[in-house]
């Protein structure tokens, strides 16, 4: 974005500001193009910001440039109606999908804090009559601190340390080559090469108790697909029994209605199989039925009861 020239200079300085908070470092050429002034002014520019309280940092040399004091925490927030009402909605949505509910609350009372009385009164309003046909999650949430060590893990390809507690309450310490998060179904996952194990696992991030960064490196292999690991790894999940059915229909119209999470899908000469695992027959036989898709069943054997029992049940709901 470029700052036309007939902009009072306190706008120019603002519009630094602004600039210096979206990149890392900017040369002062770039800022001077930017800004439509020179780079003498630039200097002069920075010198404001810094009899403000806000430490602009100028480096010399070939690829010197401005950048703001690394830890500085500016002022309050300048938001629009449209920034302040995303800000608001995406805070609102994700405690929904279930992020902590203590820091989104915290993090909505900080925002509308600094709003301006009348744009305060309007997001309330927002607050106070916005619905929601998804339920509230009630979902673990994950320690700030082990989701941040993971996700710069991930991206510096760095191995992590971790400790982490089972379902069962054991805790074990072991090396992860982290190749991505992810946030699924109002919980957090991270998905890599376990040392421990010696193959990719999936880990919730809640679990962790402790992220440790390492020094040894890595590499991600090709075609890794995190999101595909983590659904593909829930589907697997043992339940009571595994269950194996064809479905008449094409691959593209099962996965419209079937979540990857809940089934693996092969297609194959007479339509689709699904594999899966349930912990009750009786419901899914109400699942198939469900589908709307002709069916056989493979196995187990005793799901065609749980069928026939719910096709007998419908009749006679039909015949009342």
């Amino acid at each position: 974005m470029s700052y036309p020239a007939p902009s009072h200079p306190t706008t120019r300085v603002l519009a630094m500001l602004e600039l210096l908070q979206a990149n890392h470092r900017i040369g002062g050429a770039e800022l001077a193009r930017r800004l439509g002034v020179d780079e003498r002014t630039v200097r002069r520019y920075a010198a404001r910001l810094g009899d403000l309280g806000v430490p602009v940092v100028a480096e010399r040399g070939r690829h010197g440039g401005y950048r703001l004091m690394p830890g500085y925490k500016l002022p309050p927030l300048m938001l629009t109606d449209d920034e302040a009402t995303a800000v608001v909605l995406g805070l609102l949505a994700g405690r929904r999908l279930g992020l902590p509910g203590q820091a989104t609350e915290s993090a909505l009372a900080k925002v509308q804090r600094v709003l301006p009385a009348a744009l305060r009164e309007r997001v309330q309003a927002l607050r106070d009559t916005l619905g929601f046909t998804l339920a509230a999650r009630d979902a673990a949430a994950p320690d700030t601190g082990a989701v941040l060590t993971l996700a710069a893990a991930a991206r510096e390809r760095r191995r992590v340390r971790l400790r982490y507690r089972s379902w069962q309450g054991e805790e074990t310490e072991r090396d992860l080559d982290a190749y991505g998060l992810v946030f699924h179904s109002g919980r957090w996952y991270v998905t890599g090469h376990d040392h421990r194990s010696g193959e990719i696992r999936t880990f919730r991030v809640d679990r962790v108790v402790s992220a440790e960064p390492g020094a040894a490196g890595y590499e991600i292999p090709a075609g890794v697909d995190p999101v595909q690991h983590v659904t593909r790894s829930l589907a697997r999940v043992p339940y009571a029994h595994e269950v194996e059915v064809l479905l008449e229909t094409d691959l593209a119209e099962a996965r419209r209605r079937i979540p990857a999470s809940t089934a693996t899908l092969a297609e194959t000469g007479g339509g689709v199989v699904m594999t899966t695992r349930a912990e009750r027959l009786d419901g899914m036989a109400r699942m198939l039925a469900g589908l709307g898709f002709p069916f056989v069943i493979r196995r187990p054997a005793e799901l065609r009861g749980h069928v026939r029992d719910l096709a007998r049940s419908l009749d006679e709901q039909a015949g009342r």
